[in-house]
């Protein structure tokens, strides 16, 4: 029962924590999605059109509403994701011993952010990169052709950003994931290596199903995937060898207390 009470007390501070960073974006969704559209307009500059005339769009009259709740909801979870971690992390420490407190604890720091890493690589480079691939598909109207311009609707947009800085914040989350399954020996650097082809392939697989289906978005997450795999690699290593040092280090304090405790019974005997 006890239990029950601290894990009720931890999902009434994350829920309201989340509710509160909800309200606060959704206040201001207008804003933030004028924040999110600056990529865009980035993006008609280097197509040399004019950035002060993107324009978007809704069809439904329901649309733009519901797109301002979606972006609540995920700059809700953005701004809560802290206060969330924290409140795991209280409620699964007091079954921890101090060590894996203290292991735990430098993860659960990282996590966001190499999160925000993710999301800031996506805001100023890749967003552009991939709008800019999309504008250059228009077509200006002349006798032999009709004119195609790109007006998104603010649902796709959003989905599309959206898509994008989950897909790499869930990306940059590899070397905090290997470093725990290194950590707690479900993983060596070893295994790492051997399967790094396998990684290879599996990072564009994935950037091919998480991405929109363009070259320059797909590529850009795989060739990220792959750096942060050998970043994970030699985490391990480091891993493994902060690892081998604390086991020789209680070692050699086992045996200097068993020398102790030999040289103490000689004495008394």
């Amino acid at each position: 029962m006890e239990h029950l009470i601290e894990l009720r007390r931890r999902l009434m501070w994350s829920i309201g924590g989340f509710f509160v960073a909800f309200l606060f974006c959704f206040f201001f969704a207008k804003q933030l999605f004028n924040l999110l559209v600056i990529p865009f307009k980035w993006a008609t500059q280097w197509a040399g059109l004019d950035p002060h005339k993107v324009e978007l769009i809704y069809t439904a009259p329901q649309e733009f509403f519901f797109t301002q709740v979606k972006l609540a909801m995920f700059g809700g979870m953005v701004i809560a994701f802290p206060l969330i971690a924290t409140q795991i992390y209280k409620f699964i420490a007091p079954g921890l011993y101090k060590n894996e407190r203290n292991a735990f604890l430098p993860f659960l720091i990282a996590s966001p952010i190499l999160f925000l890493m993710g999301a800031s690589l996506v805001y100023f480079f890749f967003t552009p990169m991939v709008m800019w691939f999309f504008l250059a598909m228009q077509q200006a109207g002349t006798d032999d052709q009709v004119q195609i311009s790109l007006l998104p609707k603010v649902s796709e947009y959003l989905s599309l950003i959206m898509t994008l800085i989950f897909s790499f914040g869930l990306v940059f989350q590899l070397p905090v994931v290997t470093s725990l399954m290194t950590r707690v020996g479900m993983l060596s650097s070893e295994a790492l290596v051997e399967k790094r082809k396998w990684a290879i392939v599996i990072a564009f697989v994935v950037a091919a199903i998480l991405t929109p289906p363009d070259p320059i978005s797909q590529i850009g997450l795989a060739v990220p995937t792959i750096l942060l795999y050998e970043v994970s690699i030699w985490s391990a290593r480091l891993i493994e060898r902060s690892k081998e040092r604390e086991r020789l280090a209680r070692e050699k304090r086992e045996a200097a207390e068993a020398a102790a405790e030999k040289a103490a019974d000689a004495s008394s005997t």
